[in-house]
């Protein structure tokens, strides 16, 4: 799809400052709200998702990334309806029932940690990601279900934001 950003490694290190560091670095939060808009329909301007984000927690101002609530918290104060889940084995049924989900989890790779945001989407019996690695050039096919996704890749502290259009609720 036109408009969606598959990776945010690729974004220039000068455009779309998030607080101090740069989108590629910490962006993909609000990077994971953009798609999420643009999958349902939506043209959201980079600049002011970023700039609701950076005043969202004004004390990190975008230098440790997006709060993990902070999707939600604007689905909800734009009138979208919104569910979270934090029990895995739900994922599945809420996502599906969704017209677009944000999923939140903690990686690891040997001494190496972090967080992710990434925009998901239930469609044709496949749930398919966007922005999920450093190397994604498209759409990240993640198979039949979520839950098997996330503890094949071993994600812990899994948290998914189900959120519907608010023109079709």
């Amino acid at each position: 799809m036109e408009d969606l950003i598959y990776n945010q490694t690729k974004i220039p290190k000068d455009q779309w400052r998030y607080g101090l560091r740069t989108s590629a670095a910490t962006g993909c939060g609000w990077i994971a709200t953009h798609n999420a808009l643009r999958l349902m329909g939506y043209k959201p301007k980079q600049e002011e998702l970023i700039r609701y984000y950076e005043h969202q927690f004004p004390l990190v101002h975008g230098n440790a990334g997006t709060l993990a609530q902070g999707p939600a918290v604007f689905f909800q104060k734009h009138g979208f309806s919104v569910e979270t889940l934090s029990v895995t084995e739900k994922f599945d049924a809420a996502a599906k029932n969704a017209d677009v989900c944000i999923l939140f989890y903690y990686w690891q790779k040997k001494l190496k940690f972090g967080a992710h945001f990434v925009t998901v989407q239930y469609k044709n019996g496949k749930f398919t990601g966007y922005n999920t690695y450093r190397n994604s050039e498209g759409p990240d096919p993640y198979g039949e279900s979520l839950e098997g996704y996330i503890k094949q890749r071993k994600f812990y502290l899994p948290f998914l934001i189900a959120i519907k259009d608010k023109r079709s609720v």
